[in-house]
């Protein structure tokens, strides 16, 4: 076709690949929401449901248990049944697990809800990435990724800001997480526009399907250097110092230093939600969003740094250092907590965005996938353990020391493995801590 005949909305223009990237973004923008209205309604589940510390923990360990068997076997799914199906099946498991758990009147139904939940929701974020490369490739990837990962944690940054006042508005924790599987309704809703879209520009440029990504090849795992494993260890101890403890920090700012879980605001529903966003330092929900709020806004940015300085070691480091302070403080003082918390917001943007890129680089391209898989199993152990041993620490202790402890903890372990890292990576020729070459 003449290139003066395409149309404005053809497959191959950009308009077309933006707005089905808009649609490929929204496809787990419902389950960020739902990960995290446990968290975001911790202190009213545990007060409605009869529920501890430790069972709010073990919510998001059921998550975990899916995750890591959904590694093993969700790339054979995807290759089963191809982009199109599979992100619609795990959309629907999404959305199954998110009514589960609204419905859930015991707790063994709420653990079976986060356990299909979980299932569909790690497949769903794998298959998400497998479609944006087969549209990006060669394009405007990392702009696409960065795009996507900022859409996607607008749901967890509304998941911490409306879903008390949700609660509390209509007189119900259950209408909240009824509006938590309802975001999982609009998901799935996105879920078929964007396979119209995809079918479509697949007959019109004939797109082949791409891989499943992150599936392992157990016979790879013996070929991978020290440089890999350090930084398996340091995504296992950063993510855990992070996503368990947001699991259970509403209840603590809650607890601890009395801060309100809604904006005090009166109106009508849609001015109170504006309220509690423009006032969302001031409530304990919204002060817990920090974290994700940092890394939404700046994760992009912190990437093309990356990019073009280098020093990913370097910058692991700096990020693992700042989490022991930044927990120590929150466990062993009564200190303002939004100081700290910016602290850990600039650790979630710092390192990630040196960490994941860090793989290809100490993995033959060959062995990429497996990499990330097993990386993404053994990360998911560790979000599995330590919401539990959060939980029970607090049921047990009565405070929030120990547990902010065992956080600092895990960042003083992760700041071993980043310098043992810079070490590594010096022996091996110093890939990682090497910008972008210099343009002529």
């Amino acid at each position: 076709m003449a290139a003066d005949t395409i149309s404005v909305f053809h497959p191959s223009t950009r308009l077309y690949r933006f707005t089905i990237l808009l649609f490929i973004s929204l496809l787990v923008f419902g389950s960020y929401f739902a990960y995290d209205s446990i968290g975001a309604l911790e202190t009213t589940l545990m007060k409605e449901l009869n529920l501890g510390r430790s069972d709010i923990g073990n919510l998001y360990t059921a998550y975990s248990v899916a995750a890591i068997a959904i590694v093993f076997f969700g790339g054979m799914l995807y290759d089963l049944l191809g982009p199109r199906r599979a992100s619609l099946l795990f959309s629907l498991l999404v959305l199954l697990g998110a009514v589960m758990v609204a419905m859930a009147k015991t707790k063994a139904m709420l653990f079976t809800g986060r356990l299909v939940f979980g299932a569909g929701s790690e497949s769903l974020i794998v298959v998400q990435s497998a479609i944006i490369s087969r549209w990006f490739k060669g394009k405007e990837i990392a702009m696409a990724f960065g795009i996507t990962l900022t859409i996607s944690r607008v749901g967890t940054l509304f998941s911490f800001n409306i879903e008390e006042l949700i609660a509390t508005y209509f007189g119900s924790f259950r209408v909240a997480l009824w509006a938590a599987a309802g975001f999982c309704l609009f998901s799935v809703l996105c879920n078929l526009v964007f396979n119209l879209m995809d079918r479509h520009g697949e007959q019109v440029l004939e797109l082949s399907k791409p891989g499943a990504g992150d599936r392992i090849v157990f016979s790879d795992i013996k070929k991978f250097t020290s440089s890999y494993w350090l930084v398996v260890l340091l995504c296992v101890t950063f993510y855990s110092a992070i996503f368990p403890f947001t699991a259970l920090a509403t209840d603590m700012f809650h607890d601890k230093w009395h801060l309100p879980l809604v904006s005090a605001s009166s109106g009508s529903f849609l001015s109170q939600v504006f309220f509690n966003f423009t006032h969302m330092f001031s409530t304990a929900p919204g002060v817990t969003s920090i974290v994700i709020a940092a890394s939404m806004i700046f994760a992009p940015f912190a990437g093309d740094l990356v990019d073009r300085i280098g020093r990913r070691a370097s910058l692991m480091v700096l990020g693992s250092l700042i989490l022991v302070p930044a927990h120590l403080l929150m466990g062993i003082t009564h200190w303002n907590p939004i100081p700290m918390m910016i602290l850990l917001g600039a650790a979630f943007v710092l390192v990630p965005a040196a960490m994941w890129p860090s793989v290809p680089l100490v993995v033959e391209e060959k062995r990429v996938g497996t990499a990330f898989g097993l990386m993404t199993a053994i990360q998911n152990l560790g979000l599995g353990l330590f919401p539990f041993l959060n939980g029970r620490l607090r049921d047990a202790t009565g405070t929030y020391t120990a547990t902010q402890v065992m956080f600092a903890g895990l960042g003083l372990a992760g700041l071993v493995f980043a310098f043992l890292l810079l070490r590594s990576d010096r022996r091996h020729g110093g890939v990682l801590e090497a910008g972008r070459p210099a343009e002529p």
